[in-house]
């Protein structure tokens, strides 16, 4: 018997929870996104597989997304309370299953810990019970630790099982790009090449101290690992802590004056400290994400005198960030996180690193 790590991964998530509560449109080119109103400024949240063959993606927008549909394609709008329940239906029925530690990473996706000498047929088995429970499909990766078991999970999509381990690495990943691998975006990818590394297998053989260099002690050592597929094995079902609340919101017609861009800041920072208090933990670190017109987008934070509990101090920090803005710029979108305290014990530092977002 030996331990396993397998990543589920739920197959066009949004797309398929919209689909099982309206069946005729399996089979159609379907995109959820804003209010489902392609005149508006909004993103596809998700796009079912038949318009991703159109090239349409998440984070694209929706007006763009529109041109590049066909005349039967179908837009919807985005239901969060819908998604949490069918994400709570999946992760209640994989907590049910014998023999498997789970580690929630998303609405959609989890790690299990399993032991078994066989693990495909622990993931077929993972996969019918979520199909039996909700009717949803799933991807299973299987690894000897997460960061192989997050990746093979593309490799069987849709609806497969895959393996990756330290055994077939090189051979399905030496080749593959850096921006391939869990965890590298474009910028660190951009920053790799201009060392002349350009692929995993490049990676695994880059100098070390070279990475740290250029990353930091901590995250250089992190990717030059992630070239090899280094990475934890351990599935810890600690329940989540979350680090922040954000709120953001595209606007409809283009903010213009400094006066709109803070009575908006004012509004997302208040309701972003609200979710902040709820949990009653105070805020150490405001962030600011702004797009300009007509989509450059950019974000900073900045770090509190002290953890505050004060609500018109993290407003205040959140419209002193937006006074740095570029008054003679357009603002098309305006996000505020209010980063928070983690209580004793929920401290993430040590889970697996994961590409951030405001």
């Amino acid at each position: 018997m030996a331990d396993w790590v397998l990543h589920v991964d739920m197959d066009q998530f949004i797309a398929a929870v919209e689909i099982r509560r309206r069946p005729e449109l399996a089979g159609l080119p379907v995109i959820v996104g804003g209010r489902g109103d392609t005149t508006e400024r909004a993103v596809v949240s998700t796009a079912s597989y038949e318009a991703r063959a159109f090239g349409i993606g998440s984070g694209m927008p929706l007006r763009i997304a529109a041109r590049k549909a066909p005349d039967d394609a179908v837009f919807l709008p985005v239901d969060h309370e819908a998604y949490e329940e069918a994400s709570d239906e999946v992760m209640s029925t994989l907590r049910a299953l014998p023999g498997v530690v789970l580690e929630v990473i998303g609405w959609d996706e989890c790690f299990l810990g399993v032991v078994a000498d066989d693990p495909e047929a622990v993931a077929r088995a993972v996969q019918s019970a979520v199909f039996d429970a909700t009717g949803l499909h799933c991807s299973v990766g299987i690894g000897d630790n997460k960061v192989r078991a997050k990746i093979a999970t593309e490799f069987g999509k849709p609806q497969g099982v895959f393996r990756l381990t330290a055994e077939n690495w090189f051979a399905v990943m030496g080749e593959k790009r850096t921006r391939d691998l869990w965890g590298v975006g474009p910028k660190v990818s951009a920053r790799l090449a201009a060392h002349g590394i350009d692929t995993v297998r490049r990676l695994a053989d880059a100098d070390e101290a070279e990475l740290v260099a250029e990353f930091g002690p901590k995250m250089g050592v992190w990717y030059h690992g992630l070239g090899s597929g280094i990475g934890p094995s351990v599935v810890d079902d600690t329940p989540w802590v979350a680090r922040s609340h954000s709120r953001e919101t595209t606007f409809q017609e283009n903010l213009t004056t400094p006066d709109a861009v803070e009575t908006a800041l004012r509004d997302l920072a208040g309701r972003a400290f609200d979710d902040c208090a709820a949990e009653g933990r105070p805020v150490l670190r405001v962030h600011l994400k702004v797009r300009y017109a007509p989509f450059e987008t950019k974000t900073f934070g900045r770090k509190l005198a002290a953890p505050t509990s004060d609500r018109d101090e993290v407003i205040r920090a959140a419209v002193a960030l937006g006074a740095t803005l570029d008054q003679e710029r357009e603002v098309r979108l305006l996000g505020v996180r209010a980063e928070m305290t983690m209580p004793e014990g929920g401290d993430p530092a040590d889970r697996t690193p994961v590409r951030g977002r405001i």
